[in-house]
């Protein structure tokens, strides 16, 4: 399947069994739109009318597309469908936990999809006993992977940062002898950050997620207190110092935008003049009923938002002033294996959340639905968490009849199988609305790609 488009001022053909892109003319657009549907003399006496050239041109160009055709970079055969079990039959084997440091949080934001950090559980803080059996289960069952990853989580982890350190610790004093590495990530809502956190967390972790929903306004409105203070003037200035004391090492400023902020551009260029240029922001997932669930109305305002980011991305890129955000970053060249364009993110197989007393499910998202919990980090998975474990391990593009034919398979991998779950109730099913807005994204995203590289 070629998929043929226009953003940005440029047109591009992708060839999605193949990932190559190709940056094209006018005249090209036409012939790869023809190509296969209408025999070369009529195509080519069609585009040379079309665009008032000498059918010449139009015969070489045509030449072009078919050495890139043989080539099989374009109109490309499927090489992995006849036989995904090549995915399906895969050892399992572990290489991620989400940590549940504590199932509770010092902020009350409204959207928050584990219920103020407590999971619509009890609110509960993770012992050093259990981190520590986590991190020994994830080294046992990791097989011959050596690096593994270990995100900190919540609620609000740094209410447990006593914790965090030591399970970092006894990671550490592991990697030698079990012949693995460790890499470590935080997220944080920013209102215990302070002098000691971001010293440790610039010697020990990878990566940081601060949250920041843009405008004071916006962040406001969400992200305050019980008591309902905005946390806005309290982190900022604390992100900020985190930040610049990152130097290199990864951090993102992540965002959420609702209905009522669908205009969420505003709220990065509030980012970008605070001095953050590594930045997300994502679309809320909420019940339709919820007063800030985003409507069909909301989606064409979004996807104006993502083309004036693509644009923003480009002008700061040419003025020597880029910035990175998460879901335009594309690596064609070396990017994920197939196995991970095929079954996604590996939640529920490769990755595991585990909550405060050791309880293991397939992502954070899925924590508290008792459908979905596997066993724990001291017996291990259940015979009904194998069968858990196994229908995650058999999701994939190909076994979702909305997925197994479309241009942008191999860069979503299926979508979010939380997000399925929650919105067709079956993991095999589709998000619909957030399959749209990534089509959309993605579009932007390669346009930026080949503008700027």
């Amino acid at each position: 399947m070629v998929h043929i488009f226009s953003r940005l001022g440029v047109n591009i053909a992708f060839d999605s069994a193949s990932g190559s892109v190709h940056v094209v003319d006018d005249v090209a657009r036409d012939i790869v739109s023809c190509y296969g549907k209408t025999p070369r003399g009529e195509a080519v006496t069609a585009v040379a009318q079309k665009h008032g050239i000498p059918e010449s041109e139009v015969e070489e160009c045509f030449d072009d597309v078919e050495e890139l055709v043989r080539e099989g970079k374009l109109f490309s055969e499927d090489k992995f469908r006849p036989d995904v079990t090549f995915v399906t039959s895969r050892p399992t084997v572990v290489k991620a936990l989400c940590l549940h440091i504590a199932h509770t949080c010092n902020l009350d934001c409204d959207y928050c999809f584990a219920s103020q950090g407590r999971y619509h559980g009890e609110r509960a803080l993770m012992s050093f006993e259990v981190g520590k059996r986590a991190i020994d289960f994830l080294i046992e069952n990791s097989g011959t992977r050596h690096n593994l990853e270990v995100d900190f989580f919540g609620g609000e982890p740094l209410m447990n940062f006593d914790v965090v350190k030591k399970i970092t610790a006894y990671a550490r004093s592991l990697e030698q002898q079990s012949g693995k590495h460790f890499r470590f990530t935080l997220t944080t809502n920013g209102m215990l950050v302070d002098d000691d956190v971001i010293e440790f967390s610039n010697r020990e972790m990878d990566n940081v997620v601060m949250s920041l929903d843009g405008r004071k306004e916006v962040n406001d409105r969400f992200r305050h207190t019980v008591g309902g203070v905005g946390s806005f003037d309290i982190i900022v200035p604390k992100f900020q110092k985190f930040a610049k004391a990152r130097g290199e090492k990864d951090y993102y400023i992540r965002g959420t935008f609702t209905h009522l902020n669908p205009d969420f551009m505003a709220d990065i260029d509030v980012m970008l003049d605070l001095g953050f240029d590594r930045l997300s922001m994502e679309p809320v997932v909420a019940d339709p009923s919820s007063p800030y669930a985003l409507t069909e109305d909301d989606k064409q305002i979004v996807c104006r938002e993502y083309e004036k980011l693509a644009e923003r991305l480009v002008e700061r890129a040419r003025a020597g002033r880029p910035f990175t955000f998460y879901h335009f970053m594309l690596d064609l060249e070396h990017g994920p294996c197939v196995y991970k364009r095929i079954s996604g993110c590996g939640s529920g197989t490769e990755y595991l959340a585990v909550t405060p007393t050791g309880e293991l499910y397939p992502c954070h998202q899925f924590v508290g639905e008792k459908r979905f919990l596997m066993g724990n980090v001291f017996d291990g998975l259940t015979p009904e968490g194998e069968k858990v474990r196994d229908e995650f391990k058999r999701s994939n593009v190909y076994t979702k009849p909305e997925c197994a034919d479309c241009w942008a398979r191999m860069f979503c991998s299926g979508g979010c199988a939380a997000n399925s779950w929650h919105a067709a109730g079956d993991i095999n099913g589709v998000y619909t609305y957030g399959c749209d807005l990534f089509k959309c994204r993605l579009e932007l995203a390669l346009a930026v790609k080949a503008l700027i590289g």
